[in-house]
Protein backbone atom coordinates (compact mmCIF):
# COMPACT_ATOMS: atom_id res chain seq x y z
CA UNK A 1 0.00 0.00 0.00
CA UNK A 2 1.12 3.31 -0.95
CA UNK A 3 0.68 5.36 2.50
CA UNK A 4 1.69 8.42 0.44
CA UNK A 5 -1.20 8.70 -1.98
CA UNK A 6 -3.75 7.41 1.77
CA UNK A 7 -2.61 9.96 3.07
CA UNK A 8 -2.09 13.22 0.22
CA UNK A 9 -5.83 13.94 0.64
CA UNK A 10 -4.80 15.27 4.01
CA UNK A 11 -1.73 17.18 3.37
CA UNK A 12 -4.14 20.43 4.22
CA UNK A 13 -5.15 19.22 7.60
CA UNK A 14 -1.80 19.52 8.59
CA UNK A 15 -1.32 16.07 9.49
CA UNK A 16 1.87 13.82 9.10
CA UNK A 17 2.70 10.09 8.52
CA UNK A 18 5.01 8.60 11.16
CA UNK A 19 7.07 5.97 9.57
CA UNK A 20 10.00 5.58 10.78
CA UNK A 21 11.60 6.39 14.24
CA UNK A 22 13.14 9.82 14.45
CA UNK A 23 16.94 10.37 13.95
CA UNK A 24 19.14 10.35 16.55
CA UNK A 25 19.85 13.25 17.91
CA UNK A 26 23.09 13.77 20.44
CA UNK A 27 22.21 15.15 23.37
CA UNK A 28 23.59 18.50 23.76
CA UNK A 29 21.69 19.22 19.86
CA UNK A 30 18.61 17.97 21.53
CA UNK A 31 18.67 20.05 24.40
CA UNK A 32 19.30 22.82 22.57
CA UNK A 33 16.33 22.45 19.97
CA UNK A 34 14.12 21.63 23.14
CA UNK A 35 15.07 25.29 24.76
CA UNK A 36 14.80 26.87 21.13
CA UNK A 37 11.37 25.16 21.28
CA UNK A 38 10.14 26.37 24.58
CA UNK A 39 11.71 29.96 23.28
CA UNK A 40 9.31 29.83 20.91
CA UNK A 41 6.26 28.26 22.72
CA UNK A 42 6.70 30.77 25.06
CA UNK A 43 6.57 33.89 22.79
CA UNK A 44 3.26 31.93 21.14
CA UNK A 45 4.90 30.40 18.03
CA UNK A 46 3.40 27.21 18.64
CA UNK A 47 3.83 25.67 15.33
CA UNK A 48 7.23 25.82 15.33
CA UNK A 49 7.75 24.35 18.80
CA UNK A 50 5.27 21.77 17.90
CA UNK A 51 7.51 20.98 15.26
CA UNK A 52 10.63 20.96 17.14
CA UNK A 53 9.29 18.90 19.91
CA UNK A 54 8.02 16.54 17.59
CA UNK A 55 11.45 16.13 16.13
CA UNK A 56 13.04 15.48 19.40
CA UNK A 57 10.23 13.82 20.73
CA UNK A 58 9.88 15.85 24.12
CA UNK A 59 6.97 14.73 25.20
CA UNK A 60 6.55 17.36 27.83
CA UNK A 61 6.54 19.85 24.99
CA UNK A 62 4.36 17.86 22.86
CA UNK A 63 2.01 17.35 25.78
CA UNK A 64 2.30 21.79 26.39
CA UNK A 65 1.20 21.32 22.18
CA UNK A 66 -1.76 19.80 23.32
CA UNK A 67 -2.42 21.49 26.50
CA UNK A 68 -2.70 24.64 24.17
CA UNK A 69 -5.05 23.05 21.54
CA UNK A 70 -7.14 21.86 24.20
CA UNK A 71 -7.29 25.60 24.97
CA UNK A 72 -8.40 26.57 21.93
CA UNK A 73 -11.20 23.77 20.95
CA UNK A 74 -9.12 22.00 18.74
CA UNK A 75 -9.91 18.24 20.67
CA UNK A 76 -8.34 16.11 18.13
CA UNK A 77 -5.36 18.32 17.66
CA UNK A 78 -4.91 18.31 21.36
CA UNK A 79 -5.86 14.16 21.50
CA UNK A 80 -3.54 13.90 19.01
CA UNK A 81 -0.38 15.58 20.64
CA UNK A 82 -1.75 13.87 24.24
CA UNK A 83 -1.20 10.43 21.93
CA UNK A 84 1.87 11.30 20.63
CA UNK A 85 3.60 12.41 24.16
CA UNK A 86 2.16 9.75 25.61
CA UNK A 87 -0.07 11.22 28.21
CA UNK A 88 -2.55 9.05 28.98
CA UNK A 89 -4.03 10.89 31.90
CA UNK A 90 -4.96 14.06 29.58
CA UNK A 91 -5.99 12.16 26.39
CA UNK A 92 -8.63 9.97 27.99
CA UNK A 93 -10.95 12.39 28.87
CA UNK A 94 -10.81 13.53 25.56
CA UNK A 95 -11.73 10.24 24.21
CA UNK A 96 -14.61 9.85 26.50
CA UNK A 97 -15.62 12.83 25.78
CA UNK A 98 -15.40 12.26 21.91
CA UNK A 99 -17.04 8.76 22.29
CA UNK A 100 -19.89 10.70 24.15
CA UNK A 101 -20.48 12.57 21.11
CA UNK A 102 -20.35 10.18 18.83
CA UNK A 103 -22.96 7.85 20.69
CA UNK A 104 -25.40 10.86 20.78
CA UNK A 105 -25.18 10.95 17.46
CA UNK A 106 -25.80 7.70 16.21
CA UNK A 107 -28.60 7.82 18.54
CA UNK A 108 -29.99 10.45 17.36
CA UNK A 109 -29.80 8.89 13.79
CA UNK A 110 -31.47 5.66 15.42
CA UNK A 111 -34.71 7.21 16.62
CA UNK A 112 -37.46 7.35 14.07
CA UNK A 113 -38.27 10.74 12.68
CA UNK A 114 -41.74 12.55 13.85
CA UNK A 115 -42.55 13.28 9.47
Amino acid sequence: MDYKKVFEKFKEQNVFLKTASPPPIDGARRAALNRKGNALFNSGDIEAARRIFLTTGYSDGISRVGDYYKSQGKLIDALRMYWIAPDHAKSEPIIMQLSGILRNLIHKEEEPSDE
